[in-house]
């Protein structure tokens, strides 16, 4: 198995911080990400840093998110090793790219985005490695095309890959972003793979860059062809009902939150994922027949929507 070049990664993901931020300051128009970088001085459990580029009160986008972080710890947390227990005792080296995007239209989808490179060592043994990472989509008012096309741009992808990896990736994101306490999935899934090694380091790492590569294709024209759309309080108040169940996703369920809180990671970055309003009401159930239980009688459920798309 090929080794790993850590310097390579580091340097794609600093490049793809940059071309997200320049993709979605151009779609906004108004909205400018400011540049937070930070050190973590060498410590008992962490050290390491990162750039935090956010976005608050665009004309498009009501708070966005776009996190670089590359940090080294002398302990695998809990919510790595849980279920890799082989790993407990190892030193670590984590670096990722970690997005959400929140628009002000309801009729645009919330999405997000994560790339990440794990590396745990340990004196005498083999470096064990992995990638891991995905997108997903959130709408509050889905249409189906805009579905359809963030499935396709998935699939591209992931084809140079195989024919079977869409399918897995795609299912595996169907299941983890899925809310057991709601029995309800979080939105439209999308991608999600974690422990990737096979192939080697050059044939991982190219996978990443390709799933990470296709997350503006897919998002950008959708948010273009919604962003203008006509809305109001009711259209509004169901958006911030709904990013509850994002609020709930990401403290109860997202490894990536557990992993940082856990290792004493640099909190305003961890929870900048966070939509900026959000509303919850007790045990609200949408009109029967009404556009925003389609979301619930429609969308919340896993199926294959390229099949869909072939057989129209």
């Amino acid at each position: 198995m090929s080794a790993p070049d850590t310097e390579a990664v580091k340097k794609y993901l600093l490049g793809l911080q940059d071309s997200i931020c320049k993709a979605l300051e151009d779609e906004d128009g108004k909205g400018k990400f400011i540049h937070d970088d930070w050190e973590r001085e060498p410590g008992e459990h962490l050290s390491g840093g990162g750039r935090t580029r956010v976005m608050d009160g665009g004309e498009v986008f009501e708070s966005a998110g776009i996190n670089f972080s590359h940090v080294f710890g002398p302990e695998m947390p809990g919510s790595a090793t849980a279920h890799r227990p082989e790993l407990a005792g190892r030193s670590f080296q984590a670096m990722g790219v970690s997005l959400v995007i929140h628009p002000k239209n309801p009729h645009v989808p919330t999405s997000h985005a994560n790339v990440r490179f794990f590396i745990a060592e340990k004196e005498g043994e083999e470096p064990v490695w992995w990638f891991g990472g995905g997108f997903d989509l959130t709408p509050y008012y889905p249409i189906e095309e805009d579905v359809i096309h963030w499935h396709t741009e998935a699939k591209k992808a992931c084809e140079p890959f195989g024919e079977d990896v869409y399918p897995k990736y795609k299912k595996w994101c169907d299941e983890y972003f899925y809310l057991k306490h709601r029995d309800e999935t979080r939105g439209v899934g999308g991608l999600f793979f974690d422990d990737l090694n096979e192939g080697g380091f050059e044939q991982s790492f190219a996978f990443l860059q390709s799933v990470a590569d296709h997350y503006v294709p897919a998002y950008v024209p959708i948010v273009n062809k919604r962003k203008d759309m006509a809305y109001g309080e009711r259209e509004r108040d169901f958006q911030l009902y709904r990013r509850g169940r994002y609020v709930e996703f990401n403290l109860v369920y997202d490894r990536g939150t557990l992993f940082g809180l856990q290792t004493g990671g640099r909190t305003e970055s961890i929870l900048m994922s966070l939509p900026p309003l959000v509303k919850f009401r007790y045990n609200w159930k949408p009109e029967p027949g009404s556009e925003e239980a389609k979301l619930y009688d429609r969308y919340l459920k896993p199926q294959n929507w390229l099949f869909r798309c072939n057989a129209a």
